[in-house]
């Protein structure tokens, strides 16, 4: 007899797929910054990674940490991105996305934290949103 396989989700691409769905066309959505980030930034810029995560229940649930990094041209502008995000994240709660469950979605924490690629360019405003979601594994 042999033991079945349990796979988690991908929850970088599950938190993607989600925004993507959610957010305004012409938004950056990723799991990388774009290459071209200067000249995204008016649309806004979300990137999406992951962080640490642990199983819950075996072979059911993991808990996953996502670091959310949420730039655009303006302070104002990246902070009403990084709160859309989290209201979108939230509101997937109990839904399925591409094949995986979400059972919760919770926040750790949402800072200013402005990048500054080099001494002589200027800070580009960007908040760090840290979330963490609760995920169904699925039998393969």
């Amino acid at each position: 007899m042999t033991t079945p396989l349990y796979v988690f989700p991908d929850a970088e691409l599950l938190a993607v797929t989600v925004l993507r769905t959610a957010l305004e066309a012409g938004t950056v959505i990723g799991t990388e910054w774009p290459p071209d980030l200067l000249d995204q930034l008016a649309a806004g810029v979300v990137s999406v990674t992951r962080g640490g995560g642990a199983v819950v229940q075996r072979n059911v649930l993991e808990d996953v940490t996502l670091d959310i990094d949420v730039l655009a041209a303006t302070k104002a502008e990246a902070h009403d991105l990084a709160q859309l995000v989290r209201a979108h994240l939230h509101a997937a709660r109990g839904t399925t996305v591409g094949g995986a469950q979400i059972y919760a979605v919770t926040d750790t924490s949402l800072i200013w934290l402005p990048y500054l690629p080099d001494a002589e360019t200027d800070p580009i405003p960007r908040y760090v949103l840290v979330m963490q979601m609760r995920l169904r594994a699925r039998p393969v």
